[in-house]
């Protein structure tokens, strides 16, 4: 599993001109699912995403998690993650998760967080989003699994 998140002070989810979800405070997690992942990966990415220490205390260090500002998190469905853009003009996406193992890892993923205490809302998988955020630092990692 590959994940993009961004720490936000706002994002949202568009489709079809309607915004399907929306959060303040929090993390924005683009989730990319590869053949061969599985539930432990989708466990140690919700916990190490929910405790990340990305947050900025009274003293101005990111000292604090996602849990302790009571922030909360947007995950988004993210196929090309799994692109490879080594060879040629036109990524290739042969290690992406079928579209049912990779629904299946990717609803997995939220409910995990969701058991974490983390208020999670999602974006609509496989369908097309448009994603509006305000990074907030910008602080943006890559986290593999």
């Amino acid at each position: 599993m590959k994940t993009v998140i961004q720490r936000v002070s706002f994002a949202s989810v568009t489709i079809d001109g309607n915004v399907v979800s929306r959060i303040a405070r929090g993390i924005l997690v683009l989730l990319g699912v590869e053949k061969g992942d599985d539930e432990s990966k989708a466990d140690w990415l919700a916990e190490k995403i929910a405790n990340l220490r990305i947050f900025e205390d009274e003293a101005g260090k990111m000292n604090l998690s996602l849990r302790d500002v009571g922030g909360s998190l947007l995950v988004v469905s993210q196929f090309t993650l799994a692109g490879n853009c080594n060879k040629g003009r036109r990524p290739s996406f042969d290690t992406a998760a079928g579209p049912d193992e990779g629904q299946r890892l990717y609803d997995y993923f939220v409910e995990t967080a969701g058991k974490l205490g983390v208020p999670v809302a999602t974006g609509i998988f496989q369908a097309d989003m448009q994603v509006h955020l305000v990074n907030d630092g910008p602080v943006t990692f890559i986290l593999e699994r």
